[in-house]
């Protein structure tokens, strides 16, 4: 089996790392050529456009920033050819959107499935992603092995759109308890009050999430370079869940003060650092 890769980034190149490591063979295209030079040394054959590297590959997986990514990579030139092929859409965009691409694809003789992660780089690099699956019992029970070299937890939850509608869900929850999470501790840094005896009351109630103990450090010390996932991403990811819980008429309100939070973190130059930067603007420093 041939795969075409597109897109190594931050998670795209780790992934792209674990198949070349199962003995997959791999076109690869990346619209800035040097992120993907490192693949080259492990036998991955790199491609200048993406037309080249989508002709070598009998499915297709794209793990892109955003739709307009995946269209330009996928659709800008019409010459690209799908008949016969599958494409397995792995970056988070919102369920609209993927319906969108899968009947652009289906149009053109190939498959469509949907597969979002849930994890970030460490989690790549371990083979521990949850991956969420959109489409068919047939393409889950033929795709599932190869999705398994990112992580045991291959889920099937239902059709295209439903695996994309899971992971706004999931990130909804990230986004909304690392907030709450900067919140308390900044009032309590603040307050200058040991922390200890805060996290040790938390890590045993029913409030905790492990989210906490990953953030805490960072927070700590205001670290927030080498991120596991940059804060520009998260804020996509805020505007796809407000526009999406909107449509199902879901009150917005909560995590509308996180989107507030995160433009102005953005706007205050945080774009690559971590999400977790988002304690920046809630504990300002002095």
């Amino acid at each position: 089996m041939k795969i075409a890769f597109m897109g190594t980034g931050l998670m795209g190149a780790p992934m792209a790392h674990r198949l070349l490591n199962a003995g997959y063979k791999l076109t690869v295209y990346n619209r800035t050529k040097a992120k993907a030079i490192p693949l080259e040394t492990k036998g991955a054959l790199i491609f200048q456009n993406p037309v080249e590297a989508i002709g070598g590959g009998d499915v297709i997986i794209t793990m892109l920033a955003d739709y307009k990514a995946i269209n330009d990579v996928l659709f800008k030139d019409k010459s690209v050819e799908f008949k016969g092929k599958t494409l397995i859409q792995m970056s988070t965009i919102s369920p609209k959107e993927c319906i969108q691409i899968k009947n652009k694809i289906e149009e053109s003789g190939g498959e469509y499935l949907e597969a979002p992660v849930l994890g970030s780089v460490p989690q790549v690099e371990a083979g521990a992603l949850f991956i969420l699956v959109g489409g068919t019992k047939e393409q889950f029970d033929k795709w599932q092995h190869l999705l398994k070299n990112f992580g045991k937890d291959v889920i099937l939850i239902g059709k295209v759109g439903d695996a994309a509608a899971t992971k706004l869900a999931l990130n909804q929850l990230i986004a909304s308890l690392t907030s709450a999470f900067s919140m308390s501790l900044g009032y309590l840094r603040e307050k200058e009050i040991d922390i200890e005896p805060f996290m040790n009351i938390l890590r045993k109630s029913a409030l905790y999430a492990s989210t906490f103990d990953k953030k805490l450090d960072n927070m700590l010390n205001r670290d927030f370079n080498n991120p596991n996932f940059p804060l520009k991403h998260m804020l996509k990811d805020v505007n796809l869940i407000l526009s999406e819980f909107n449509s199902q008429g879901i009150s917005i309100a909560p995590i509308n003060g996180v989107k507030e939070i995160l433009q102005k973190a953005v706007d205050g130059q945080m774009n690559e650092l971590d999400y977790s930067a988002l304690y920046n603007v809630i504990h300002k420093q002095k």
